[in-house]
């Protein structure tokens, strides 16, 4: 079942949406068009507070999920009008929803991980088939849920002769290790990406994120802070493993920073970015230590200094973006839950057990015709 899909995406970050409609017909995944759109500064302040306990959740969650899927709707309508192409001619749109709570293994030893959608209302307004809630099915049989990129690292980005690493830097960041000399695929959350950096960002200049990372590099990094930060036990533990807003937030880091009263904003802010950048680079080197180049998508590609520290912290690994692959990074993403569609449809499994720690290799998502 090859032909055109839509893939959805609105990160962790919180500060879009990204869409691409993909064409699977040839020997690789080719993006047609690409389209994009700013989160509403109102939905973005109602997603942020629906990671944390608040009041009135189940209404404010599902009016929020409303606004996410017609704004989704918005870029499936731009996509097709930019393109030429007619609704029916899409198979389905692969719709990840936004992510609110993710604590598998927790509480009562399945745990649960919530993504805010509306996947009907979407396949109402679009006319189209759309699969969404890609999650829940590896948490029930064991797993993390997360990351679900991986299976689509290796069919894109894989070498049979070339072990390499891709690494996506969202709000949260995570790894995907290819090296053809081992029998199973490795990824796993690192820690934070962007969302730390974004935060600490508007906070202080109001500015949504710290383009190219030029105020971070301004500052200096506070080894002392550095320290206290990579001391969380996130890092140290093995992989499988998965993580999110609900650590990696602003109280997380509110209570780090106390006793570091008078420390220059910009130089949390390049404290932060090393954060990332090292966090990232020790997942590499203790996975795989002799991989010669780390493909970055997301985000944090676009962050010229993080890339830098990153470089840095990897000196005998080259650091590049995904666009020199073949696929700019901020369609990476999209472009994943567009082939999870499509393998959903095909009955074909995505989830990984090296990956997710789950029972084994599940068919992720629901179908919700047109």
């Amino acid at each position: 079942m090859s032909g055109l899909y839509i893939g959805l995406m609105s990160g962790t970050s919180l500060d879009g949406v990204d869409a691409v409609l993909v064409d699977f017909d040839g020997a690789q995944a080719r993006v047609l068009v690409h389209t994009s759109a700013p989160m509403p500064a109102s939905l973005r302040v109602e997603l942020l507070a629906l990671n944390t306990p608040t009041d009135n959740e189940l209404h404010r969650a599902a009016l929020a999920a409303n606004g996410l899927v017609r704004l989704y709707a918005d870029q499936v309508a731009a996509l097709l009008a930019q393109s030429g192409v007619a609704a029916h001619a899409v198979k389905a749109i692969g719709a990840h929803g936004q992510t609110v709570r993710h604590r598998p293994q927790e509480f009562d030893g399945t745990g649960y991980t919530l993504q805010l959608n509306n996947p009907s209302l979407l396949a109402e307004l679009c006319g189209i088939t759309v699969v969404a809630d890609f999650r829940s099915r590896d948490v029930a049989a064991g797993g993390q849920g997360a990351p679900l990129v991986p299976a689509f690292h290796q069919a894109f980005f894989g070498k049979p002769d070339q072990a390499l690493a891709v690494l996506n830097i969202g709000g949260i960041s995570n790894i995907t290790v290819l090296d053809p000399s081992t029998p199973d695929l490795l990824g796993f959350d690192c820690g934070p990406g962007n969302a730390l950096m974004d935060a600490w960002c508007m906070a202080h200049t109001g500015q949504p994120f710290d383009d190219a990372g030029r105020w971070a590099a301004q500052g200096r990094v506070h080894a002392g802070l550095l320290a206290l930060l990579l001391d969380e036990p996130f890092f140290a533990k093995a992989p499988p493993k998965s993580t999110g807003r609900d650590l990696f937030n602003t109280p997380w880091l509110a209570g780090k920073l106390a006793g570091f009263d008078g420390t220059a904003p910009q130089d949390v802010q390049a404290t932060l970015t090393e954060l990332t950048a090292l966090s990232c680079a020790r997942c590499l080197l203790d996975t795989s230590p002799s991989c010669q180049t780390l493909v970055v998508c997301g985000g944090g590609a676009l962050n010229h200094f993080l890339m830098v520290r990153l470089q840095a912290a990897l000196p005998t690994c080259r650091v590049i973006s995904s666009a020199e692959r073949g696929l700019p990074p901020l369609q990476v993403e999209a472009t994943a839950f567009a082939w999870l569609a499509r393998q959903t449809l095909q009955g074909k499994t995505s989830s990984l057990k090296s990956v997710t720690g789950a029972q084994g290799a599940r068919i992720l998502g629901g179908i919700y015709p047109d």
